[in-house]
């Protein structure tokens, strides 16, 4: 395993990478900064679980982002785990960020059920016999619903929160109508929604959805966010989450 070490730009945060498997995208930062706006509406120490947590990044940021007193992260690959159990340990994070190696199915059950504040994901956004797989397993598994669908990642999250608790997730606008099916299905109700692009005008590639359990149904169409001007610089947006500007 040929690991990279890199600065991820919040705090003196870094992280252990595969190159040659699955490194972190701004998908992961975008989610990590939707999710920390709603921690810090609640006012309170709260407990967020991560679901396919990759090599640990969302639970790293809002260690930075958020005053939560348990961030947890489920991985099913045992590679990412134990490097994001590495990076917990070196970034001396391991009183409050924690990670546990399995199936997200797994955990919808149990002692966790209907104990965190928020639930995070990141999931895999190919449907399991859609797209192009890659012929790297790692990148396979990461990309494409081959080890729990979207609505595994969704059940899962339901049973994990609190009543009236906060679901966070970044996805594909393809997906929407499966995505807003399967939350309203287990009682999380859509409450906010970003569209993301490239460029300014440029047709939406990432979503931002917020949902809450037991919520009362209301969408909120949040205001368009472009991860590029059009020059390809980065976006005052961008450029904020990243905390490069007040």
């Amino acid at each position: 395993m040929s690991l990279r070490l890199d600065e991820i730009g919040f705090g003196k945060l870094k992280i252990f990478q595969n190159p040659e498997e699955f490194c972190y995208g701004v998908d992961a930062v975008l989610l990590a900064g939707f999710a920390a706006e709603g921690a810090a509406k609640r006012q309170c120490r709260c407990r967020i679980m991560d679901l396919g947590t990759g090599t640990g990044i969302v639970p790293l940021i809002l260690s930075h982002k958020t005053e939560a007193s348990l961030i947890g992260g489920i991985e099913v690959q045992e590679n990412s785990y134990r490097l994001a159990v590495k990076n917990a340990q070196y970034n001396d994070l391991t009183e409050r960020v924690q990670f546990f190696h399995g199936d997200v199915k797994e955990f919808s059950h149990g002692d966790w059920a209907g104990t965190f504040d928020i639930v995070t994901s990141n999931p895999p956004y190919t449907e399991g016999a859609g797209g192009i797989e890659s012929s790297n397993k790692a990148k396979a598994i990461a990309r494409h619903e081959s080890t729990a669908s979207l609505d595994d990642f969704v059940r899962t999250a339901a049973n994990l929160l609190k009543d009236k608790g906060d679901f966070y997730m970044v996805h594909r606008p393809s997906r929407l109508v499966d995505i807003c099916e399967s939350c309203r299905r287990h009682r999380l109700e859509p409450k906010e929604l970003c569209f993301i692009s490239g460029k300014p005008f440029e047709r939406a590639n990432i979503i931002l959805i917020h949902c809450t359990r037991n919520g009362n149904p209301q969408l909120r169409i949040l205001d368009p966010l472009f991860v590029h001007n059009e020059d390809g610089s980065y976006s005052q947006q961008i450029l904020k989450l990243y905390e490069k500007l007040p």
